[in-house]
């Protein structure tokens, strides 16, 4: 495999087109859901940053995320079947990232930071029957793919989670809290448009550019109007 990088280009149009509402808590389904978006993530971490084609075996799969062969095959086949990566591009345990172009359409996605070894110690805290973990996982892209560059934020209202990720508006809190008690999120204060001593919710990637955070960007926000809109 080769050497992770701090962060790795993320197709992201997907998202932001609604995608992740395909990813649904069902019987029998919803933890091959969750499985497909934890598989997503080392082939993002690995892959060529000029191909998107990442070479990875069952048993780095295995080590990286603690899923069970049979999980990761399954998850492996919804991503393929939703058209977000290529099976066998350059053979055997080879994968390519569907729509992916270095030059447009990507987001920053954490990486080094999120490894222990070659584990991500997140990943292998969860057993795939919890709904809350499949929210925590979508948000968790979600986030990504929202996260304004200029900021290190990604602002979203209640509301605007669940119309593109499909998460349940009662739910997305818990989804919320799953994330930042493993240090995947931090939940910022900013001031809102909605009212003059308002205060409104945005999301910071710890594992993103650590050194640019409230503390540090927070006066420019006001110079981001456009960002702040809704919230």
């Amino acid at each position: 495999m080769a050497k992770l990088l701090p962060w790795v280009m993320m197709p992201s149009e997907w998202i932001l087109e609604g995608g992740l509402r395909e990813f649904r808590w069902a019987a029998e389904i919803g933890a091959n859901n969750i499985a497909a978006l934890v598989t997503l993530a080392p082939i993002l971490h690995h892959a060529d940053r000029e191909s998107g084609i990442t070479r990875l075996t069952y048993d780095d799969f295995e080590l990286i995320t603690s899923l069970s062969r049979t999980k990761i095959a399954a998850g492996l086949e919804l991503l393929t079947e939703r058209q977000l990566i290529e099976r066998d591009p350059e053979g055997r345990s080879t994968y390519k990232l569907s729509n992916f172009n270095p030059s447009i359409g990507w987001a920053k996605f954490p990486a080094l930071r999120l490894y222990r070894g070659r584990r991500i110690p997140f990943f292998h805290e969860l057993n795939l029957r919890k709904r809350t973990e499949l929210d925590a996982m979508k948000l968790w892209y979600f986030i990504a793919a929202r996260r304004d560059n200029e900021v290190n934020l990604a602002k979203a209202t209640y509301d605007q989670i669940e119309e593109v990720t499909g998460i349940a508006r009662e739910r997305i809190k818990t989804g919320l809290s799953l994330l930042a008690a493993n240090s995947l999120v931090h939940v910022e204060h900013i001031p809102s448009r909605q009212s003059e001593y308002g205060i409104a919710n945005a999301y910071r990637l710890p594992q993103i550019d650590a050194s640019r955070h409230m503390g540090t960007v927070g006066r420019g926000l006001t110079k981001h109007d456009d960002l702040l809109e809704g919230l």
